[in-house]
């Protein structure tokens, strides 16, 4: 597993959101929003991205960890720390 930085794990995310959503529009998304409320994506669609960010960055995302994916803020910091190898 590759250690992310801030740039790269905002990109992971956001690629990997668009290919759940192809049209999903970031321009009213702000790092703090909810972004599954912004981007209206449903409890299917989040276990989606959750998969496909796993794959993706090789970061093993339980349940628990669910809560720590609810802004682009808080998935970025939390994909930067689990692909550094910090708990």
């Amino acid at each position: 597993m590759k250690s992310l930085d801030n740039a790269s794990a905002i990109t992971v995310i956001k690629e990997s959101i668009t290919q759940i959503i192809p049209d999903a529009d970031f321009t009213g998304v702000e790092p703090d929003d909810k972004f599954r409320d912004v981007l209206e994506l449903d409890s299917l669609d989040f276990l989606s991205l959750v998969e496909v960010l796993s794959e993706r960055t090789g970061v093993t995302i339980d349940d628990d960890d669910y809560s720590e994916l609810t802004t682009l803020s808080d998935a970025t910091r939390f994909l930067v720390k689990r692909s550094a190898g910090l708990p």
